[in-house]
């Protein structure tokens, strides 16, 4: 059902009417089921295929993705100027999937620089140029994504994840051939627990078990 709901949002998106798929599949009581492995499937955005971009807004969203772990949707329709809270980034409801507002910390120095070029960019306004709509960007952004070979974006969430998931532990996650769950101490297994729901959070889920999808069990 999950594989046939999604043919369906493919279809959807094709023709320009995302919406008559429900984003969730929560909405058609479909189990959540997820089959997981220790695999490592986060990705870097490579500066030689980013280059290549050559639209200025594909690019920058490209690295807000990178940056914050931001889902395609959001890198588009973020307005830089609104979302920048100083020590932190706001998104709306309308931004995000599940129409859940977050925050997301602003903690390096690589974050900072990618946001203010990014508020310079949009002048105010939101990675979508003046003269198209989202769709019409998202048909853009998909196809200069595919001219140079940046492929699976998801995979820049799971480097996010997997890099904060360090920074709030001290250790690698199982993804990255950190200790599994059984081989944690009861002190680490309470902070791994307080990590992932922190980063659950950040990446817009409300259960630290959706982290094993980034970051491994």
């Amino acid at each position: 059902m999950k594989n046939r709901v999604a043919a369906l949002r493919w279809w959807a998106e094709k023709i320009g009417k995302e919406n008559v798929v429900a984003r969730e599949n929560d909405a058609y009581g479909i189990e959540r089921r997820q089959y997981l492995t220790n695999e490592d499937k986060g990705k870097d955005l490579a500066q030689e295929k980013l280059d290549r971009i050559t639209c200025p807004y594909t690019r920058m969203s490209l690295r807000l993705q990178e940056a914050f772990g931001l889902r395609r949707e959001e890198s588009i329709k973020i307005r830089p100027g609104w979302a920048d809270q100083g020590n932190a980034i706001r998104l709306k409801d309308s931004w995000t999937k599940g129409g859940r507002y977050r925050e997301i910390p602003v903690g390096t120095e690589a974050q900072r620089v990618v946001l203010d070029e990014a508020k310079r960019l949009a002048d105010g306004g939101s990675l979508i140029p003046a003269n198209l709509n989202y769709r019409d960007q998202l048909k853009a952004f998909r196809a200069q994504c595919q001219r140079v070979g940046i492929n699976g974006v998801h995979g820049l969430r799971h480097r996010y994840a997997q890099e904060r998931y360090v920074d709030k532990t001290g250790w690698e996650s199982p993804a990255r051939g950190g200790p599994t769950a059984k081989q944690l101490t009861p002190e680490q297994r309470s902070i791994d627990q307080r990590a992932r729901l922190e980063i659950s959070l950040e990446l817009g889920h409300g259960r630290s078990q959706v982290t094993a999808v980034y970051l491994g069990r």
